[in-house]
């Protein structure tokens, strides 16, 4: 990242405190704010606030958000360095000692030592350190990211209380599986993770509808016989959020591989998963009106969002939506509250479209609070992309650092940092496998580097037997992988790691045969 520019950013102070995350519309009071969340560690003493030039930035959130961002991926940015000084050492008997000494010193920790104890005879085997750098390095990110969690179960709660407020008992989030997306909850979106939400990326937010119906009927059962976290009586909705992406520098090329870097391909095909998985449960349970959908668009190169205004029958277009990157500069200059009535009155004027985007009027006063909520969240993301990079990211394209295959890091959320491939099996997951592969042979193979990738699953502690046969899982789903890529297994250029956790987010990784294959 920028780090002249993070460092600017984090130091900077300002005064004034942060404005509310809701407006008043018409008169009504909204409910209460959404809380927006940082990310990673605390900023540093003295960087509570950061610079932003809008009235509705989160100066504060935007320098913790800086600081994890330049902590995390400083150290995936250091590995090759640091092995580049490795591999000019002088290969004697001491060559062990002096490369520990000097990863210590970059990296923070130590290699493994039967890598170098052979490294006299035909030097280190650099593939095999790089790829244990980058698991260290991941493992330390999701230990940061884990901290944070635990110290914000109370915004956790806050959120659970507003969604509640908005009329929704769940929240089912599916974005697409494209690294650049992996910040779309702590960074885009500014959301705490919860239990009250799913989230689960899939290539092309081509989402399983069978999958998801299940998660509506468990969601549905609880509220029946636990009442939790709202009764069966009560008038609540289940919402489903599809995420696309698009590159506005360069849409032919940067855009979503899954759908040819076509943004109308990836609309439509978003569209047609939200309207089938409501149609699936109107089909089954004759309760679709219980169900509400929403879609949101994402500009990687700015961070900006588009949301798809649902009508007042719950009904989406590709044509109706309100353009944050335009509200961001509607409102430039504006109060605090002057830009609330903005975002507001933008909501307003989607919901007026005519000719293709034309709908049958506002959606529910509920899905109003959620999307102005969510644009005024945003605003400080975008604002936070001016500071940092100018308004574009240098990464337009993919810079992933390793790939992400099973249930996947759900605590781990930065730009870039993994490509997720959601799979119970290679078998039936292997298309969005394939991508990943394609990628990383641009991203590593070129310049020699293996391609890492992280085989996680979750299991539930609750359930008998359940850790056992996720571990057998993990393993199966490894050797499975390693005989679709021979040619790379064989060579050391795919390398895995191996790991399992309980359901619950935060919870102690654990490593499975000593983590890599």
């Amino acid at each position: 990242m920028n780090t002249r520019n993070a460092y600017a950013l984090r130091a900077r102070t300002a005064t004034g405190t942060r404005p509310a995350a809701a407006a008043v519309a018409a008169g009504t009071p909204l409910a209460r704010p959404l809380p927006a969340v940082g990310g990673g560690a605390a900023a540093p003493a003295g960087a509570s606030s950061a610079l932003g030039s809008h009235a509705l930035t989160d100066r504060a959130a935007n320098a913790r958000l800086a600081y994890c961002e330049e902590s995390v991926k400083g150290r995936f940015d250091a590995i090759v360095p640091a092995l580049q000084a490795i591999a000019g050492l002088p290969r004697d008997a001491d060559f062990p000692e002096r490369a520990q000494a000097l990863a210590q010193a970059r990296l923070g920790y130590a290699l493994p030592e039967s890598v170098l104890a052979s490294a006299w005879i035909a030097g280190p085997d650099l593939r095999a350190l790089f790829a244990h750098c980058t698991f260290g390095a991941l493992r330390a990110a999701i230990a940061q990211f884990t901290q944070d969690l635990l110290a914000q179960r109370e915004t956790a709660r806050d959120a659970s209380n507003f969604f509640l407020d908005c009329g929704f008992h769940a929240v089912d989030i599916s974005p697409c599986a494209d690294g650049r997306l992996k910040g779309l909850l702590r960074y885009i979106l500014r959301l705490p993770l919860s239990s009250f939400t799913w989230h689960k990326a899939y290539a092309g937010a081509l989402f399983d509808i069978e999958t998801d119906v299940r998660h509506w009927m468990a969601a549905e059962l609880r509220r029946y016989r636990e009442g939790v976290p709202s009764t069966a009586d009560a008038n609540t909705r289940y919402l489903k959020v599809a995420v696309y992406h698009i590159s506005g520098s360069a849409p032919g090329q940067e855009g979503c591989a899954a759908h040819g870097s076509n943004e109308h391909r990836a609309i439509d095909a978003a569209l047609e998963r939200l309207n089938q998985f409501r149609q699936a449960i109107e089909n089954s349970f004759c309760c679709g009106a219980g169900t509400d959908l929403l879609l949101i668009g994402v500009d990687t190169d700015t961070d900006a969002i588009r949301i798809h205004t649902p009508d007042a029958e719950g009904a989406l277009n590709a044509y109706r939506y309100v353009d944050n990157a335009q509200v961001f500069r509607d409102t430039q200059g504006l109060s605090a509250d002057q830009a609330r009535l903005a975002v507001h009155e933008a909501i307003r004027a989607a919901a007026a479209t005519a000719g293709w985007g034309a709908g049958t009027g506002e959606p529910h006063e509920g899905m109003r609070r959620l999307i102005a909520n969510l644009l005024i969240n945003n605003l400080s993301q975008i604002d936070y992309v001016q500071a940092l990079y100018d308004g574009c990211y240098p990464d337009v394209g993919h810079a992933e650092r390793y790939i992400s295959v099973g249930d996947g890091f759900e605590e781990v959320q930065l730009r870039n940092i993994s490509y997720y491939s959601h799979l119970h099996t290679v078998e039936e997951g292997a298309a969005h496998l394939d991508v990943g592969i394609k990628i990383f042979k641009g991203l590593n193979l070129k310049r020699g580097l293996p391609i890492p990738v992280a085989v996680h699953y979750r299991y539930d502690s609750q359930v008998p037997g359940a850790r056992e046969r996720t571990i057998e899982k993990v393993r199966r789903v490894a050797a499975a992988i390693g005989a679709r890529y021979p040619d790379l297994s064989g060579q050391g250029l795919l390398i895995c790691q191996l790991s399992v956790q309980d359901r619950p987010a935060g919870s102690p990784l654990e490593l499975v045969d000593g983590g890599t294959l």
